[in-house]
């Protein structure tokens, strides 16, 4: 027998009515938030940005693919990590269909990591995906917008992410019960320590080509990826919501090892 309160389908209907007037208010504010978005002043972007693409060496510019919008996912991929973190990875999985969407509407929609091309390729080839995907090794870009961060800022308390300065790392030995913590377990997906791991950090940015000229329009970090994670918008509508107990999911090329070995 359930746990959960039940009902009649009428008292089921006027709960239902009465919530569905919060979503429909949170739907309106939704919108407003949109228009306060494309409402923030563009900034010009004037330092050359350099990336490796399938296409060879690229400039910011180039990345459009002669398109006036460019939104780029800051995927956690760094140079000594040997697989792209899997919460990026999650979120990654639903960019492919909508990549061709986007493109046919003046928008194209690239991700960007610090790691070498050839280790993204090789990725980029195990998840299946076909959105493209860019190295921005040879250029400052990931630390010019907030999702790189050095060893010096990570142990000196010199992170701003998500706009607000965070404390220095303290690393965790597993005896202190580090080990348990999401991160590093994340970090151990991604066959590197805590500490590199957590210098990369996820994000989206949207720039805008108009004129000859490359502007910088939107970020987001954190918690402001939520509605680009497609697995949680479909949770949220689930009889038992996320129902989250510590770090569940995985690459979706593991659920049937893990499932194996279980």
């Amino acid at each position: 027998m359930t746990q959960h309160k039940t009902g009649t389908r009428k008292e089921w209907l006027a709960a239902r009515i009465g919530l569905l007037s919060a979503e429909k208010e949170l739907t309106r504010k939704s919108d407003e938030l949109a228009q306060r978005r494309q409402d923030l002043p563009w900034v010009k972007v004037d330092k050359a940005y350099r990336f490796d693409t399938d296409k060879g060496t690229a400039t910011l510019a180039d990345l459009f693919e002669g398109r006036s919008q460019l939104m780029v996912y800051h995927f956690m991929f760094g140079p000594d990590y040997k697989a792209g973190c899997p919460s990026c990875s999650a979120i990654a999985d639903g960019f492919n269909g909508i990549a061709v969407h986007l493109a046919n509407h003046d928008v194209n929609l690239i991700a960007v990591s610090r790691a070498p091309l050839d280790k993204l390729q090789e990725y980029k080839w195990r998840m299946g995906w076909t959105f493209p995907w860019a190295s921005s090794a040879p250029s400052d870009f990931n630390a010019d917008f907030n999702v790189w961060f050095s060893e010096e800022q990570q142990m000196s308390g010199g992170i701003d992410y998500n706009y607000q300065r965070e404390s220095e790392f303290v690393w965790k030995p597993e005896a202190a019960g580090g080990g348990q913590a999401a991160e590093d377990q994340f970090a151990a997906m991604c066959g590197t320590d805590t500490a590199t791991y957590q210098r990369e950090r996820p994000g989206v940015s949207t720039f805008v080509h108009e004129g000859g000229v490359v502007y910088h329009a939107y970020s987001a970090y954190a918690r402001g990826l939520d509605s680009i994670w497609g697995m949680y918008q479909w949770l949220d509508r689930a009889p038992r919501g996320r129902n989250e107990a510590g770090v569940w999911w995985r690459r979706h090329d593991e659920y049937g090892a893990l499932q194996k070995r279980a």
